[in-house]
């Protein structure tokens, strides 16, 4: 049976799917079926604490690797994710990565500020949040840009993924609420950062320690996919309010996020603009944001920098920022790549080659070989 291949036809499958089952298994967890109840009951499962039969909640390790490992898992996930993150780029790739993760970053967080300002940053237009927007545009899917711009870019575009693999995990979002006002002490930025900046460290140390961490950027996707899913109510995804905050949080990364790219590379001298439009997606790994986000404001509130209050509305929010980002995933993931595809043609229109180094129009280059030698 070829389950992987089919689960990678979805868009973003390797987390989407997983979360979905998650949610679905917790779905009819919460819907206390008295005849499913029953079976575990025979089976000899412990009552939770409300006095019911849940398969999520049978204990051991099933319980902790399916329903209360995401933490765990996302921070493995972040240990190897740094591990991977190059510091030996060339200059033209660190260029363009600065550029992206720059130009991303910016929009996002302006994206946020702005709604923020409209609207209620909790509970917003269509439910979502300065949070679940921040997460989403700050965070691309490193994968999807390689394949595009290994297809569609040259070395330095596809070089400038060691740069961009900075905005993985939570950092940048923690880093935008502080900004816009929540108070996270010192210790919940080491707290995120630790993990990334030990395996940074580490992979760049010792290139056998990068080769032997780098499974851990897809192994533990999956199952802390499933973890988060499992404290999700499959109803969630059903509520037309998340289906069209998720929808229009996918389509203002796409566009958005790729015409600042855009804009920031014609300011920059730069002619081929792959690589900012294969940046313009959500990451499958953002999905763990809130919950990361979560765990940190209960750090910042435990220690008397943030009321109870406004860390209660973190962890409220926080299921419903997932399933909002989810959807965001799903929809980048189609969008992303019809938009390079569409900036590859019209590019090409115009006599420019995204496949040449330094961006070479494709005239001089047939005007170069046509000399003779």
């Amino acid at each position: 049976m070829k389950i992987k291949q089919t689960i990678e036809k979805v868009p973003g499958g390797l987390m989407v799917v997983p979360l979905m089952l998650g949610a679905l298994l917790n779905t009819v967890d919460q819907m206390h079926i008295p005849v499913v109840m029953d079976f575990l009951k025979s089976l000899g499962v412990a009552q939770t604490p409300e006095g019911n039969y849940e398969f999520l909640r049978i204990g051991g390790f099933s319980e902790a690797l399916f329903k209360n490992g995401a933490l765990v898992l996302i921070a493995l996930f972040l240990f190897s994710a740094g591990s991977q993150m190059n510091l030996r780029v060339g200059g033209n790739a660190l260029k363009k990565g600065i550029l992206l993760t720059t130009s991303k970053y910016l929009t996002g967080l302006g994206i946020g500020v702005l709604f923020g300002y409209f609207f209620d940053p909790m509970h917003g237009l269509f439910g979502l949040s300065t949070m679940a927007i921040i997460a989403a545009m700050t965070n691309g899917n490193g994968g999807m840009y390689a394949a595009l711009t290994g297809q569609y870019g040259n070395r330095s575009d596809v070089g400038a993924v060691a740069v961009l693999s900075l905005n993985d995990g939570p950092f940048f979002t923690l880093m935008s609420l502080g900004l816009l006002g929540s108070q996270f002490p010192v210790i919940a930025f080491i707290a995120v950062l630790l993990p990334i900046a030990i395996g940074m460290i580490l992979g760049n140390l010792d290139p056998e320690i990068r080769e032997f961490l780098k499974p851990g950027e897809i192994l533990p996707v999956p199952f802390f996919a499933f973890a988060l899913g499992a404290g999700m109510n499959f109803a969630n995804f059903f509520n037309p309010s998340v289906v069209v905050a998720g929808l229009t949080l996918g389509i203002l990364t796409t566009v958005l996020t790729a015409i600042t790219g855009i804009l920031v590379f014609k300011l920059f001298k730069e002619k081929s603009f792959i690589a900012p439009v294969s940046e313009a997606s959500t990451a499958g790994n953002a999905v763990g944001t809130p919950a990361a986000i979560a765990a940190a404001a209960a750090v910042a509130a435990g220690s008397g920098m943030m009321s109870k209050a406004e860390a209660a509305s973190f962890a409220e929010i926080a299921n419903l920022a997932t399933a909002q980002i989810s959807i965001s995933v799903l929809t980048t993931a189609i969008l992303c790549p019809i938009a390079v595809i569409l900036i590859d043609k019209y590019q090409k229109r115009r006599g420019i080659d995204g496949r040449l180094e330094g961006s070479l129009d494709m005239e001089k280059v047939q005007d170069t070989q046509a000399l003779p030698k």
